[in-house]
């Protein structure tokens, strides 16, 4: 038997309603073996700050 715990803060992250802020997380989670929120939310940061940037050009 196979199963696997999927942490809430995972969903929301993917849930993002930005477009790139979700694909940025789901990019960073496919690159791992273990999930590891902090990196996700990291990743996540990042594309809003992106987002943000390229808002105001």
């Amino acid at each position: 038997m196979s199963w696997q715990i999927i942490p809430k803060r995972l969903i929301e992250l993917q849930s993002d309603p930005v477009p790139e802020v979700a694909s940025q997380v789901r990019n960073a989670m496919l690159q791992m073996i273990k999930i590891d929120i902090a990196t996700l939310e990291e990743a996540a940061r990042a594309a809003q700050t992106k987002t943000q940037q390229e808002d105001k050009t």
